[in-house]
């Protein structure tokens, strides 16, 4: 008979090692190679942040540096993504690593990338289209609420932590009448912290929910921006910048794996994206915010009034549930039986409407309905742009479920989408059927010109 301390310890796995993944070559050359071309990108945001203030004390200009840094990356992440997932992603980083190599030098990252022999899924249909491709991951960022909670949670954090940001070079030079060292220095404790709670991480994620370790991690930070605003000993403000650096990473890591948990291959880089808008979107828009308010009212009335929203934002999002450890199976099943065909039609013909009739139990139909809104949302989220479901008035126990493609083409790519977690969704819905039967589906192509 097993001791209560065996089963506690099998029901609990030791929290893997933070330094786990550099075991992997290619991700050990990769990592390497990208802290050092950060290490010049910190220098020129550091020396571009402190050179401002020497130009200009106005708040308001000083804080678009920040926004100046993060608005390109807001404005290109969606179609940046959406290539991502179109092409060969390795062929795209060494495309676009050479043009950093023109501009500005990235000969490190560029040899890794060219070693890099990634496996590309290669698939009978053609590659999607560029604007066809941001529509569809537009279209799945609407309907997947676990990544609109990420999205919500992130938004919530990033738009009053660009008060530190933004604020932070003139903070040192004007309310605590220091130079350049002083503002490298809390710059490094920030750094710092940031290791620290990355090697931190994994036990702590073992032992919390996300929604746990985002919400006090945001509140950390907050404290940190009270005491950035009025505490004067450099000290105090570097144990301070170790807490800011240890909320940053913990919450951009919690908020990047549950977006990343929600995302199927084939729409993974234009899910992300949509998180890459919300981060850059959230700092560029709130360092306008925060250096305009700083402007009217003060640097440490800024802080604190960003302090005071972040605490607010969190208890108006707890209701917005990150989840804990749950991983959904994206495996393709490709088990959709192809469709019966006496024509073959032109990939680009359409829009195609698909057919599906049901016949359910008359006890059973409130379920059937409430079920079959997770089937829409999984349609709509595999490439639908509209979707309905209706029953029969003569018969009620009869549905007709009916969804619209816009091409042939996209049809046959939801064919190769259905992932196992998808086929889950409509065997719930399925259970409702009435013993024996089966559904029935047809496909619609529209007439050309009509």
């Amino acid at each position: 008979m097993k001791s209560p301390r065996s089963t506690q310890s099998a029901n609990f796995a030791p929290a893997p090692s933070p330094w786990s993944p550099l075991q992997n070559a290619l991700f050990r050359s990769m990592w390497i190679a990208t802290i050092v071309s950060n290490v010049g990108t910190w220098m020129q945001d550091v020396g571009a942040g402190w050179l401002m203030t020497s130009l200009s004390s106005s708040p308001s200009l000083v804080a678009l540096i920040e926004a100046a840094d993060s608005i390109p990356v807001m404005l290109l992440a969606l179609p940046a993504g959406a290539l991502a997932d179109i092409v060969d992603r390795r062929r795209l980083l060494i495309a676009i690593q050479i043009y950093l190599l023109v501009v500005a030098g990235a000969l490190g990252i560029l040899a890794v990338l060219v070693r890099w022999k990634r496996e590309h899924h290669k698939s009978a249909l053609p590659a999607e289209r560029f604007f066809s491709a941001m529509r569809v991951g537009m279209r799945f960022v609407m309907h997947t609420r676990a990544l609109q909670t990420v999205l919500v949670r992130g938004i919530a954090f990033f738009v009053f932590a660009s008060a530190t940001w933004s604020l932070f070079p003139l903070i040192v030079r004007r309310e605590l009448g220091r130079g350049p060292e002083v503002y490298g220095l809390l710059l490094t404790c920030i750094g710092v912290g940031a290791v620290a709670g990355a090697l931190l991480l994994p036990r702590v994620r073992a032992r919390v929910s996300r929604d746990t370790l985002v919400a006090g991690a945001s509140a950390l930070y907050a404290v940190a921006a009270l005491a950035l605003a009025y505490v004067q000993n450099i000290g105090l403000l570097a144990i301070a910048m170790l807490a800011t650096g240890v909320a940053w990473i913990s919450i951009l890591s919690a908020l990047q794996v549950a977006a990343q948990m929600t995302l199927p291959p084939w729409v993974r880089a234009r899910g992300l994206a949509a998180f890459v808008v919300v981060f850059m979107g959230g700092m560029a828009l709130g360092s306008i915010l925060w250096g305009q308010v700083a402007t009217r009212i003060g640097i440490p009335a800024a802080l604190t009034v960003a302090a005071a929203g972040m605490l607010v934002a969190i208890a108006l999002t707890l209701g917005f549930k990150l989840g804990h450890h749950e991983v959904l199976n994206f495996t393709p099943t490709m088990d959709w039986a192809p469709p019966l065909l006496a024509e073959t039609p032109e990939l680009d013909s359409g829009p195609v409407l698909v057919t599906i009739a049901y016949r359910i139990r008359p006890d059973k139909r409130a379920e059937f309905v409430t079920a079959m809104q997770e089937v829409g949302e999984m349609r709509r989220r595999n490439g639908a742009y509209f979707w309905q479901l209706f029953h029969d008035t003569g018969h009620p126990a009869r549905f007709v479920e009916c969804f619209t493609d816009e091409s042939w083409l996209e049809h046959l790519r939801q064919h190769e989408r259905v992932s196992v977690a998808d086929r889950e969704i409509q065997r719930r819905a399925k259970q409702y059927l009435v013993e024996g039967e089966t559904t029935t589906s047809s496909h619609w192509l529209a007439e050309p010109g009509s």
